[in-house]
């Protein structure tokens, strides 16, 4: 893999089509309002499940070029952190429990992997909750898809520090059973007293009747990909949304066919329905705080304003 060294300092994107990302235009507004200076961000584009030797190469030109100042990975969390585990410094907790890693970072001459995404994923979702909802709902959680997004999820919503605010029971559903061992084994980790199941749903009605089964005011998650990474929905539009619950699609951009199943839904079942354009904040900002050694707000004007530059960048109207 040929990768050109930086000439003034650079951010990196590491996913698989960058070119097209809303990130191209929303960083260099960022990057102004934040005060990073004559930054640049660029793409670095890897077929999913790239071989451990370009994995490798990208990871040892960040470590020796020094205007290559750090990197959010998508799509890559996982077998990058598989291929490159030893030429890091430094791992952080959250990395080796997870086993991903989705910001490389550098300090004081040292290569430092992260997983933010317990971070931004909680900060999305306690965002838009109730305050106290699981406490005063009794309420589950479905998350179909069971990749780093729900182990970042389930992670943060496990947390003994949440007291009585956590789930009553959490159901993990993904379409093969490695996935399922995996997250099982982090939440065997964890040491979480909250009932977890998990579920081989090979199709849609699968989903449908691990809905069916969760209390009123229960959180559904659609973090499968599916509406943007890949058409369709992980829930036939007979699927039974909880009464007075919440839905949550991760993404927020492509034909995203789960919101339309809650919007069927939302007036006879009082859905409170929810996008993922927080999470998109706050997984890029979380990021770029730590490649650039900075403080970022994530809630109060600030955040408003970043919102908003991003929101104008990108066309967002609601």
């Amino acid at each position: 893999m040929q990768l050109t060294p930086a000439t003034r300092p650079t951010f990196y994107f590491i996913g698989v089509t960058t070119g097209s990302s809303s990130i191209m235009r929303v960083f260099p507004k960022w990057a102004e309002y934040l005060g990073l200076g004559d930054v640049e961000i660029k793409g670095i584009d890897m077929v999913p499940h790239d071989t451990s030797e370009n994995y490798r190469a990208v990871v040892q030109f960040l470590k020796a070029d020094p205007l290559s100042l750090g990197a959010l990975v998508t799509t890559h969390k996982l077998d990058l952190l598989a291929a490159c585990r030893d030429m890091f410094d430094v791992i952080d907790p959250h990395a080796a429990l997870m086993s991903e890693t989705s910001c490389l970072s550098k300090r004081d001459g040292k290569l430092i992997c992260h997983a933010k995404d317990p971070i931004s994923s909680g900060l999305a979702l306690d965002g838009f909750l109730p305050a106290d909802h699981f406490a005063r709902t009794g309420a589950e959680v479905l998350s179909m898809g069971a990749g780093g997004s729900t182990i970042a999820l389930t992670w943060h919503l496990m947390q003994a520090a949440r007291g009585a605010n956590r789930p009553r029971r959490i159901v993990v559903t993904n379409r093969s059973a490695p996935r399922l061992d995996h997250i099982r084994e982090i939440h065997a980790q964890i040491g979480s007293d909250i009932p977890c199941e998990y579920v081989v749903a090979e199709t849609p009605e699968d989903n449908d009747r691990a809905m069916a089964g969760l209390a009123p005011g229960s959180l559904v998650i659609n973090a499968t990909g599916l509406g943007k990474d890949a058409p369709g929905s992980p829930l036939t539009f007979d699927g039974p949304f909880p009464r007075d619950g919440v839905a949550w699609e991760l993404n927020y951009r492509g034909d995203l066919v789960f919101l339309d199943q809650a919007r069927a839904q939302q007036a006879e079942k009082a859905v409170q329905i929810e996008d993922g354009w927080t999470y998109f904040i706050h997984g890029w900002t979380q990021v770029i705080a730590e490649v650039f050694d900075i403080e970022v707000a994530t809630s109060g004007p600030q955040f408003d304003a970043i919102s908003r530059i991003a929101a104008e960048a990108t066309g967002r109207t609601s």
